[in-house]
């Protein structure tokens, strides 16, 4: 039975734990839902040695700024395939401009985060740098009800985006066709102003959308402010080419109807 390793059991590493465990697969992990201490360095190791793949979803300390579980367990992760969640926030503002894994990193604000990629990569990780990330439970349906949804006046402000699901599905399909190490964006087919995405969602429920403000006026908090400082489209070409992987939600209209059906 193939063994899994995950350090995080966060959201997405949480769903990727489901699917790959009802593949057949013997699921570890750390986290508040996993079954293994992050501090336990015996627990660690020992699953570590039995693990055929580790996948960390851990990102940098805030404080520091170093990645915990390098800091922690780099000398002991062995020979196992090695998978990264990132962010595609280590490309900086593109200005609107597309960006691919050939894009420079480390410009941005994100600047543990680029470290972090850049450290996994030397370690010869697969790599997959995510934008947006919205599903069940998690996505602009729960922002519009809670009240907290904005829309933004910034012309030409895009985004990318991607469904957990078709996160999940892409790091399957990294595995399953032997991929290469190196870095993969995973991100649908069409970046978007994020107010077109509260819209839909507001039309979809059959409520009015929030109404069109200023940065200022929105009175957003300085970690939403950084986001809307950043303008860039994600290409996710790479991760079709090599992985062979399709998504499943190739656009927000897609993803946006499928968890309002599942509601």
């Amino acid at each position: 039975m193939p063994r899994l390793f995950i350090f995080g059991l966060g959201y997405t590493a949480r769903r990727f734990a489901q699917e790959m465990r009802a593949r057949g697969w013997h699921v570890d992990a750390t986290g508040s839902a996993g079954n293994v201490d992050f501090a336990d360095r015996t627990a660690v190791s020992q699953a570590l040695a039995k693990a055929s793949h580790v996948l960390s979803s851990v990102p940098p300390d805030r404080e520091s700024g170093l990645d915990p579980v390098l800091s922690a367990y780099r000398d002991e992760l062995g020979k196992a395939w090695y998978g990264y969640l990132s962010s595609t926030g280590v490309y900086g503002d593109a200005g609107g401009a597309w960006v691919d894994e050939c894009s420079p990193t480390g410009g941005g604000r994100r600047t543990a985060r680029s470290e972090a990629d850049a450290l996994w990569l030397e370690l010869g990780a697969r790599v997959f740098r995510l934008p947006g990330i919205y599903g069940p439970s998690r996505s602009i349906f729960d922002r519009l009800k809670s009240g907290k949804a904005h829309r933004i006046d910034l012309p030409g402000q895009v985004f990318s985006r991607i469904h957990v699901d078709d996160i999940v599905s892409g790091i399957v399909a990294c595995i399953e066709s032997g991929a290469p190490e190196g870095a993969y964006n995973l991100s649908d087919d069409l970046p978007t102003s994020q107010n077109v995405v509260v819209e839909e969602a507001a039309r979809l429920l059959g409520i009015d959308p929030p109404p069109l403000q200023t940065v200022e006026e929105a009175g957003l908090s300085p970690m939403a402010r950084g986001f809307y400082a950043e303008n860039r489209r994600v290409a996710n070409g790479k991760a079709k080419r090599v992985l062979g992987w399709q998504p499943l939600y190739p656009t927000y209209r897609e993803g946006l109807a499928a968890i309002r059906a599942q509601a």
